[in-house]
């Protein structure tokens, strides 16, 4: 269904697999895999993995933008908008994780011992 310039099918269909991924847990795509990674976790490996997400969503997000302002007519305005905000909100979290990195440091460096 169509409103205006507006395709709610598509953000139906955006909205089910944001449900899905906040439901699915991170870096574990089948039941299989979730007792892999219930092991032992690289702290820097998952810090790399992360940001190298979200430094790949920026670009994409940047690429869909840049294609739409050259005039292609395969992209929409809804996924170039929906891209950009699933980019910020992911450097938004990146950020806030940094943040409790920094102040978790900073508690443990100010302890007396």
């Amino acid at each position: 269904m169509k409103t205006g310039m507006i395709d709610t099918s598509r953000i139906e269909a955006m909205m089910a697999q944001l449900k899905a991924a906040a439901v699915r847990p991170q870096g574990a795509d089948s039941p299989m895999q979730i007792g892999k990674t219930a092991g032992k976790v690289d702290f820097a490996d998952a810090l790399k993995s992360s940001l190298d997400q979200v430094n790949n969503v920026q670009q994409q997000s940047e690429q869909l933008g840049q294609r739409f302002a050259a005039g292609d007519d395969k992209v929409n305005l809804s996924d170039v908008m929906i891209s950009m905000q699933k980019a910020n909100i992911s450097f938004q979290a990146t950020v806030q994780v940094r943040n409790k990195l920094v102040a978790a440091y900073n508690e443990i460096m100010n302890m007396q011992i």
